[in-house]
């Protein structure tokens, strides 16, 4: 179907959709593109993309105009609560053949997408009603004008309103966890992705370039903190390295819940979810972003190759599933292991903890 003159929506103007918007451009279809936000700065924040990502960006033809941002990161290094090493992943090894791991500001990849995407988003467009017809769907807009689409694509994470609107699934489950995010700039030197591990909880230090750290920390729990600061200055107050000088120069935290989506079916009709809105996972393996990266890739090879939206939607998901569904697994399983005792815990990665969270991602090194 490449190259005919589908009419396709896509909801979300995030990653996930602007890199569907992306690949269906250099598929040869002209999407729509919508957000109910109106255009703005969005929350300061740093992204950790693993090698897969980097494969994805450059089938999206889009490694070149990312590759001046961030910092590529080489090694990833895990230490105990007190300072002392547990263990380390050589990066380059672990992804060589497929990609670099990168970390980078995410209002930086998030402007190569735009770009990349044509740019045209309609802001405030909030979709209020899903019909599904034969071979289409009828969109209604929220100021009353509607529209029909052969394909509306949910790009719009984990509290998706068109997977609601579709019937395809409830609200999001939390996973009993709080995480916090930061970018730290003129912090101590940290020149890798540099964890800390504590008793359910730890501490993350990434270097994003221009002398910035993407901070990211998180604990066990099901409610935000009143104060975020306070409560992440005490929680991490007895940690090591440069954690102190992190919390003592930080003066702005963003505090969120994690939520995990799982589905039955990612599709109903000619309504298909992408990325958090279809998958989304608690971040420890940072797949967020590469899984819909991958998505984008996927779903505009599947449509472009099939002779019809319906069959296209089938190849999709049975091509994606499998590896979402193991990004979902093991990230239960880093969880699991973080959650035991670091009296048992910290001897295990001492021992073989690059063996362990090497094979993590054993399944994304293999092809699309």
């Amino acid at each position: 179907m490449g190259g005919s003159p589908l009419r396709i929506l896509v909801v979300g103007a995030g990653i996930a959709g602007l890199a569907v918007a992306r690949a269906l451009r250099l598929a040869g279809f002209r999407p729509d593109v919508t957000d109910k936000l109106p255009p703005g700065e969005s929350t300061e924040t740093g992204l950790y993309l693993p090698g897969n990502a980097a494969r994805a960006l450059h089938r999206l033809d889009l490694h070149d105009p990312v590759r001046p941002t961030g910092q590529v990161i080489h090694r990833q290094r895990f230490y105990d609560a007190a300072g002392a090493q547990l263990c380390e992943v050589d990066l380059d090894a672990l992804w060589a053949g497929v990609g670099e791991c990168r970390a980078l500001p995410r209002a930086d990849l998030h402007r190569v997408l735009l770009s990349g995407a044509g740019g045209a988003v309609r802001h405030g467009a909030e979709v209020r009603t899903l019909e599904l017809l034969p071979g289409a769907v009828g969109v209604t807009f929220t100021d009353g004008t509607t529209t029909e689409y052969d394909l509306v694509i949910g790009a719009d994470g984990p509290r998706s309103s068109v997977r609601a609107l579709a019937a395809l699934g409830g609200p999001p489950r939390p996973v009993g966890q709080v995480v916090y995010r930061a970018v730290l700039r003129d912090g101590p030197p940290v020149p890798e992705w540099t964890a800390l591990l504590g008793q359910r909880s730890g501490f993350l230090m990434v270097p994003i370039g221009a002398g910035r750290l993407h901070i990211y920390a998180d604990e066990a729990g099901t409610e935000e903190p009143a104060d975020p600061l306070a409560r992440l200055r005490d929680l991490f107050a007895d940690y090591r390295g440069a954690v102190p000088e992190v919390l003592a120069a930080l003066d702005e935290v963003h505090v969120g819940i994690t939520d995990e989506v799982e589905l039955g079916r990612w599709y109903r009709g000619r309504v298909l979810l992408v990325g958090d809105a279809a998958h989304a996972t608690a971040p420890t393996l940072s797949q967020g972003a590469a899984m819909a990266l991958e998505d984008a890739v996927v779903l505009a090879e599947s449509l472009r190759a099939a002779n019809s939206v319906e069959a296209a939607l089938v190849a999709y998901e049975s091509r994606r599933r499998p590896r979402t569904r193991w990004v979902r697994d093991r990230t239960r399983d880093r969880n699991r292991t973080r959650d035991v005792p670091p009296a048992l815990r910290d001897p295990l990665l001492r021992g073989r903890g690059d063996r362990i969270f090497g094979e993590h991602y054993r399944l994304l090194l293999g092809p699309l």
